[in-house]
């Protein structure tokens, strides 16, 4: 485990932001909001979630809001890094120097960039708008004031590839999700599904803290949102998880709020120092089973994706 300079505690935060599709002022604005709160309250260490500036949906007009490390977006987050001398992370569209666009997780501490981390795999229909980052890259985010940093977003917490590459290597995870809800306007036969699926996307977070051996700051979405599903005569009608969280290294939930609180800051004092994990990380790809319709739009729409997104975003 690593040497720190002090085992006290550190007040952080996790924001649940309520974004609109695509408005990237829009979600900036209120993203700043939420970072001058937990700042108000004392935290240091400030966790925005994955697409914090435009949140992910099929929606085509995506493509106008994708950005590089000299957009607003990247300049927001080291702004008010420096403005508040804080840790502050999230995630967003991002095209880079070979013409692709990654879903580009980036962290600032007091102004200075500490890294970045490219998600593994896009999710389902978000295989239009990004591919996933290089094998080698593996999450670590480098070391502030001894403290060594990693991240994970989304889906990244579900597979066990996360915590095997994060595992005895950071003493403390920032990351965040963009988790849809089973659709609220199937069949009443699906919504029965609702409850796994609100249940993975914290428990999946809470199952990496552990098999890592390190905290989480984990920051959310919680809107409704609603699109064309691709490839298919139906639409989706639903709304964004939430599960803000902070979660201890060995998987506990320190704090959390449910997406029906609404937008809000999660505070914590937690100490950032890896401990022992508590169990091996299993075999096979997925942490947890995923689901019917997890499953099925995972394969079909990210193949779809795969096409759309060589058609009309790679350069």
């Amino acid at each position: 485990m690593s040497e720190l300079k002090t085992a006290l505690p550190i007040r952080v935060a996790a924001l649940q932001v309520d974004t609109r599709i695509g408005d990237t002022q829009y979600n900036l604005a209120g993203c700043e909001a939420l970072v001058e709160e937990a700042c108000m309250a004392g935290a240091k260490w400030v966790g925005l979630p994955e697409f914090f500036n435009t949140g992910i949906a099929w929606q085509p007009s995506l493509a106008n809001a994708i950005e590089d490390e000299r957009g607003p977006s990247a300049q927001f987050l080291q702004t008010l890094s420096a403005k508040h001398g804080i840790v502050l992370g999230g995630s967003f569209l991002c095209r880079v120097a070979d013409g692709s666009v990654r879903n580009r997780y980036l962290c600032f501490n007091r102004g200075e960039r500490a890294g970045y981390h490219d998600k593994d795999y896009p999710t389902m229909w978000e295989s239009a708008f990004y591919e996933g980052g290089a094998p080698e890259d593996t999450g670590e985010l480098g070391n502030v004031d001894g403290i060594r940093v990693g991240t994970a977003v989304c889906w990244e917490f579900l597979r066990t590839a996360t915590a095997r590459r994060l595992r005895n290597k950071v003493d403390v995870i920032i990351g965040g999700s963009h988790w849809w809800s089973i659709p609220e306007n199937w069949p009443a036969f699906y919504s029965r599904l609702e409850s796994a699926n609100r249940e993975n996307s914290l428990k999946t977070v809470q199952d990496t803290a552990r098999l890592v051996g390190a905290p989480v700051i984990h920051g959310s979405h919680c809107n409704a949102l609603s699109c064309r599903m691709p490839g298919l005569p139906l639409a989706y009608r639903g709304h964004l998880e939430g599960q803000a969280a902070i979660i201890d290294g060995a998987g506990n939930v320190v704090a959390s709020r449910r997406y029906e609180e609404g937008p809000g800051v999660v505070l914590a004092d937690i100490t950032l120092q890896a401990i022992e994990p508590s169990a091996p990380v299993p075999d096979g790809f997925w942490l947890r089973r995923r689901g019917i319709i997890p499953t099925f739009s995972w394969h079909f729409h990210g193949a779809l994706g795969r096409r759309w997104y060589r058609k009309h975003i790679r350069q």
